[in-house]
């Protein structure tokens, strides 16, 4: 079972080496696909080097756009007949691509665990679960395995999203009667943001995905409460990330037309 790892990566200098070495280990066959989106630093020429010592295992290009245009133009260059994503600043343990194929024999998606490291009150912050049909649909593309001919009949990512386009594609393959297998022992360890701003940031543009996610699909939460929320996962930083989120999101209400994502809609629909 030939497996094509896609990354798309910017200005990640300090973390491409770890990611591009623990894929060299992984259970052959497959690839790994790397697509860099014109870095200020000197990510490229990091992917150059990796490419050109092991040319049978890595392949380097360079794309830009957004990250799900990356993504899907990394796609179109795979080879395999499964697509692997992982990001630029993760690192995946060394039977990561065993696990995942594992999986595949249960699933058409097959979602890998993601291990935040870094500061305790980042790295500690839980993810919020959607649910459509029964499946968790948040299973984010830092740990995410499609089978290639799915992941095409998608259209896959949606190329307008600023974030969330995981969620997206993940909400639309279910939709259309797939299923998503978690395999829990396919681990990636990713790395939490290091400093306030870049952790506010991130926040805000999650919650301007969220925004875009409404836009396309409807009111997706609209069974779950604040409330609830707020119980649930009590803590300071919680609250700070929910604020910028919520700013986000009235950015995104104000900026975002829906009439864009019904387009898109359109052009990513699935027959059959």
């Amino acid at each position: 079972m030939f497996v094509s790892v896609v990354t798309t990566v910017r200005n990640e200098e300090r973390n491409l080496s770890s990611l591009l070495e623990s894929l060299l280990v992984q259970e052959l066959p497959f690839e790994a696909v790397v697509v860099e989106a014109y870095s200020d630093d000197r990510t490229w020429e990091i992917c150059e080097d990796y490419a050109r010592r092991h040319p049978d295992l890595i392949r380097a290009f360079r794309h830009g756009g957004s990250r799900g245009e990356g993504r899907n133009f990394g796609v179109a260059q795979a080879k395999g007949e499964w697509v692997a994503f992982v990001d630029g600043d993760c690192i995946a343990s060394p039977t990561w691509l065993k696990e995942l194929r594992a999986g595949a024999a249960h699933s058409p998606i097959v979602a890998g665990r993601t291990i935040l490291m870094g500061y305790r009150p980042f790295a500690e912050l839980h993810r919020v679960e959607l649910k459509q049909h029964g499946y968790d649909v948040t299973h984010p593309s830092a740990n995410l395995m499609y089978k290639a001919e799915l992941f095409r009949r998608l259209k896959g990512f949606g190329p307008r999203f600023h974030t969330a386009e995981d969620i997206d594609l993940n909400f639309r393959a279910v939709a259309a009667g797939a299923t998503i297998y978690y395999a829990e022992r396919a681990v990636v360890y990713a790395r939490a943001r290091e400093t306030f701003f870049d952790f506010f940031r991130q926040a805000y543009w999650n919650g301007y995905g969220r925004k875009q996610l409404t836009l396309k699909h409807g009111a997706l939460w609209t069974n779950y409460s604040l409330q609830t929320f707020i119980i649930d996962y009590m803590s300071f930083m919680y609250l700070m990330r929910l604020a910028f989120g919520f700013l986000g999101y009235l950015v995104a209400k104000v900026r975002e037309r829906s009439s864009d994502f019904r387009t898109d809609d359109r052009s990513t629909s699935v027959s059959g």
